[in-house]
Protein backbone atom coordinates (compact mmCIF):
# COMPACT_ATOMS: atom_id res chain seq x y z
CA UNK A 1 0.00 0.00 0.00
CA UNK A 2 2.73 2.31 0.71
CA UNK A 3 4.93 1.73 -2.03
CA UNK A 4 1.68 1.86 -4.94
CA UNK A 5 -1.70 2.97 -3.70
CA UNK A 6 -0.15 5.93 -1.64
CA UNK A 7 1.66 7.32 -4.35
CA UNK A 8 -0.81 6.83 -6.84
CA UNK A 9 -3.69 8.41 -5.43
CA UNK A 10 -1.01 11.45 -4.89
CA UNK A 11 -0.60 11.21 -8.63
CA UNK A 12 -4.31 10.97 -9.31
CA UNK A 13 -5.96 13.29 -7.15
CA UNK A 14 -6.10 16.13 -4.89
CA UNK A 15 -6.26 13.94 -1.74
CA UNK A 16 -2.91 14.18 0.30
CA UNK A 17 -2.52 17.86 -1.18
CA UNK A 18 -2.07 19.39 2.17
CA UNK A 19 0.97 17.71 2.62
CA UNK A 20 2.72 18.79 -0.55
CA UNK A 21 6.01 20.51 -0.40
CA UNK A 22 8.61 21.91 -3.05
CA UNK A 23 10.26 19.74 -4.70
CA UNK A 24 14.24 20.69 -4.79
CA UNK A 25 17.23 19.39 -7.73
CA UNK A 26 19.17 17.70 -5.31
CA UNK A 27 16.55 15.50 -3.59
CA UNK A 28 15.31 15.18 -6.91
CA UNK A 29 19.00 14.14 -8.56
CA UNK A 30 19.28 11.64 -5.68
CA UNK A 31 16.04 9.99 -5.77
CA UNK A 32 16.67 9.73 -9.54
CA UNK A 33 20.49 7.72 -8.57
CA UNK A 34 18.35 5.89 -6.07
CA UNK A 35 15.66 4.31 -8.34
CA UNK A 36 18.34 3.71 -11.25
CA UNK A 37 20.42 1.33 -8.54
CA UNK A 38 17.00 -0.08 -6.84
CA UNK A 39 16.37 -1.49 -10.14
CA UNK A 40 19.88 -2.79 -11.12
CA UNK A 41 20.47 -4.53 -7.74
CA UNK A 42 16.63 -6.40 -7.77
CA UNK A 43 17.46 -7.49 -11.30
CA UNK A 44 21.16 -8.33 -10.75
CA UNK A 45 19.74 -10.63 -7.21
CA UNK A 46 16.78 -11.86 -8.90
CA UNK A 47 19.57 -13.02 -12.25
CA UNK A 48 21.91 -14.40 -9.17
CA UNK A 49 19.70 -16.18 -7.22
CA UNK A 50 17.93 -17.90 -10.43
CA UNK A 51 15.49 -20.95 -9.24
CA UNK A 52 15.68 -19.91 -6.24
CA UNK A 53 13.54 -17.41 -6.09
CA UNK A 54 10.13 -17.29 -4.53
CA UNK A 55 7.93 -14.62 -3.39
CA UNK A 56 6.82 -16.54 -0.24
CA UNK A 57 8.77 -17.99 2.37
CA UNK A 58 9.38 -21.33 1.36
CA UNK A 59 12.65 -23.21 0.21
CA UNK A 60 12.20 -25.38 -2.88
CA UNK A 61 13.53 -29.53 -2.99
CA UNK A 62 16.10 -28.23 -4.79
CA UNK A 63 16.88 -25.03 -3.14
CA UNK A 64 20.33 -23.56 -3.09
CA UNK A 65 22.45 -21.58 -0.65
CA UNK A 66 23.41 -18.64 -3.30
CA UNK A 67 26.38 -16.79 -1.91
CA UNK A 68 28.24 -15.72 -5.31
CA UNK A 69 27.37 -12.77 -7.40
CA UNK A 70 25.37 -9.86 -5.33
CA UNK A 71 24.85 -12.63 -2.53
CA UNK A 72 28.94 -12.53 -1.48
CA UNK A 73 28.16 -9.28 -0.71
CA UNK A 74 24.78 -9.10 0.92
CA UNK A 75 22.54 -11.54 2.40
CA UNK A 76 19.40 -10.43 0.80
CA UNK A 77 19.63 -8.08 -2.05
CA UNK A 78 16.18 -7.96 -3.06
CA UNK A 79 15.29 -6.30 0.48
CA UNK A 80 17.96 -3.90 -0.04
CA UNK A 81 16.79 -2.70 -3.22
CA UNK A 82 13.64 -2.14 -2.11
CA UNK A 83 14.35 -0.07 0.90
CA UNK A 84 16.60 1.64 -1.85
CA UNK A 85 13.46 1.99 -3.80
CA UNK A 86 11.49 3.22 -0.60
CA UNK A 87 14.78 6.04 -0.60
CA UNK A 88 13.96 7.01 -4.04
CA UNK A 89 10.47 7.08 -3.33
CA UNK A 90 10.30 9.27 -0.72
CA UNK A 91 12.90 11.55 -2.34
CA UNK A 92 11.18 12.36 -5.97
CA UNK A 93 7.64 12.21 -4.32
CA UNK A 94 6.90 15.75 -2.77
CA UNK A 95 4.41 14.37 0.02
CA UNK A 96 4.52 14.22 3.57
CA UNK A 97 2.38 10.64 3.54
CA UNK A 98 2.94 9.40 0.16
CA UNK A 99 6.49 10.07 -0.18
CA UNK A 100 7.69 7.84 2.91
CA UNK A 101 5.05 5.33 2.22
CA UNK A 102 7.05 2.82 1.05
CA UNK A 103 9.65 3.45 3.73
CA UNK A 104 6.88 2.86 6.57
CA UNK A 105 5.82 -0.54 4.50
CA UNK A 106 9.46 -2.12 3.96
CA UNK A 107 10.06 -1.50 7.88
CA UNK A 108 6.98 -3.72 8.74
CA UNK A 109 8.41 -6.40 5.60
CA UNK A 110 11.56 -6.26 7.20
CA UNK A 111 9.87 -7.00 10.88
CA UNK A 112 7.54 -9.91 10.00
CA UNK A 113 9.88 -11.42 7.40
CA UNK A 114 13.56 -11.02 7.71
CA UNK A 115 14.46 -12.99 10.85
CA UNK A 116 11.86 -15.78 9.75
CA UNK A 117 13.39 -16.24 6.60
CA UNK A 118 16.92 -16.24 8.29
CA UNK A 119 15.92 -19.27 10.71
CA UNK A 120 14.24 -21.09 7.52
CA UNK A 121 17.54 -20.78 5.63
CA UNK A 122 19.70 -21.92 9.14
CA UNK A 123 17.26 -24.99 9.34
CA UNK A 124 17.75 -26.07 6.11
CA UNK A 125 21.33 -25.41 5.51
CA UNK A 126 22.94 -25.13 8.70
CA UNK A 127 26.77 -24.25 9.27
CA UNK A 128 27.08 -23.40 5.73
CA UNK A 129 24.50 -20.72 6.34
CA UNK A 130 26.18 -19.80 9.58
CA UNK A 131 29.63 -19.21 8.11
CA UNK A 132 27.73 -17.12 5.36
CA UNK A 133 26.17 -15.13 7.93
CA UNK A 134 29.50 -14.46 9.64
CA UNK A 135 31.20 -13.15 6.44
CA UNK A 136 27.77 -11.17 4.80
CA UNK A 137 25.89 -8.04 6.23
CA UNK A 138 22.07 -8.44 5.72
CA UNK A 139 21.58 -4.93 3.57
CA UNK A 140 24.26 -2.86 3.51
CA UNK A 141 27.78 -4.04 3.02
CA UNK A 142 29.94 -3.90 5.48
CA UNK A 143 26.99 -2.38 8.21
CA UNK A 144 23.83 -4.10 8.68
Amino acid sequence: MGGFVLPLVFILSSLFSFADYALRLLPLLGGIMCLGFSFWLFHRSHADLGTNWSNSLELRENHQLIISGIYKSIRHPMYAAIFVYAIAQALLLSNWLAGPGCLAAFVLMLVFRLRPEERMMLERFGRPYQDYVAKTKRLIPGIW
